[in-house]
């Protein structure tokens, strides 16, 4: 069997519904190429080692400074073509905190910072379709 050349990452979509019922989402500006200052969900490449949800969480803190406990994961995205860098495959999770926690760019994040739902710049990757599975597996919970 011939070894294949795929990537995997995670990504977190991260909510926070404020008191007056306006959903807000984080993300982060990019720091790199591919897509070097658009904004995207917090998110990077699996270690080699490293369990899918551990790998989300830690790029959710590297990128932002927040820790969130409870991810849920999504599917997986893995259309040929979705990064420009080669075949990547991302496992996403989705979760929520309760409060509209201080975020800070980092790592390989430029900013950091929370969007209302109803006014969401254009994410790079494939980010709005994942962006919307979340939507809709946060709303089936409510």
């Amino acid at each position: 069997m011939a070894r294949q050349n795929i990537s995997i990452t995670t990504d977190s979509v991260i909510f926070f519904n404020n008191n007056n019922n306006q959903l807000k989402v984080l993300l982060v500006k990019r720091k790199k190429n591919p897509f070097k200052d658009q904004w995207a969900l917090p998110g990077g490449f699996l270690e080699d080692e490293e369990p899918l949800e551990i790998g989300a969480k830690r790029e959710l803190s590297e990128e932002t400074g927040l820790k969130v406990e409870n991810l849920k994961q999504l599917k997986a995205f893995g259309t040929p073509g979705r990064d420009p860098r080669g075949r990547t495959i991302s496992i996403p999770f989705w979760g929520e905190v309760t409060s509209q926690e201080k975020v800070e760019g980092s790592d390989d994040a430029a900013d950091a910072r929370w969007f209302s739902f109803d006014d969401l710049p254009e994410l790079a990757f494939d980010h709005s379709e994942i962006l919307k599975l979340a939507w809709e597996a946060y709303l089936g919970q409510k």
